[in-house]
């Protein structure tokens, strides 16, 4: 079965990483948070974003980058990290060829650390966006990268149709 991964390195903001968690959610994704976060994991903000889908999450907490990395070892030529500074464009790697995905993102307010994109430079990806803005909200951006991956997949296990319900019209 295929899994996706997204991966939140230090997240500061509460409202997007409960956001992305919801995005997980639906998705059937699971969540890795690595600290330092710049919230706790009961803010009401944090919560509220992810509302009632807090209980369908599958998430794992790490101390810092290290930890995970130690946990995740045997994975790490399935890893993309999102970024600015990326080459290439998200949309065309090629997701297929792995049954596991970690999509990686970075701080808001830094991104990932450059050490880590060089030491990674071939799996650097880039959302395109207009060169005189900084960058997209990094929930919306796990979003696009997200179901990216799944288009590839062909939305395993994912409701892709639906019918209208019936109304009446006076």
């Amino acid at each position: 079965m295929k899994q996706l991964h997204i991966v939140l390195v230090e997240p500061q903001i509460p409202q997007n990483t409960g956001n992305i968690a919801r995005t997980c959610a639906v998705t059937g994704a699971s969540l890795h948070l690595i600290q330092p976060m710049g919230f706790t994991v009961t803010d009401k903000h944090l919560k509220r974003a992810g509302l009632d889908y807090w209980n369908q999450l599958d998430i794992t907490y790490y101390d810092n980058w290290d930890d995970f990395l130690q946990k995740h070892t045997d994975e790490q030529d399935q890893f993309y990290f999102f970024t600015t500074k990326g080459k290439q464009i998200h949309s065309d790697a090629d997701y297929t060829i792995q049954d596991c995905v970690y999509l990686i993102f970075g701080r808001e307010d830094k991104g990932l650390p450059e050490s880590l994109l060089h030491a990674h430079a071939n799996q650097c990806v880039r959302i395109p966006m207009r060169h005189t803005l900084r960058s997209l909200n990094l929930s919306n951006s796990v979003a696009i990268a997200a179901y990216e991956v799944l288009r590839q997949w062909e939305y395993p296990e994912l409701q892709c149709a639906s019918e209208l319900s019936v109304c009446e019209i006076e």
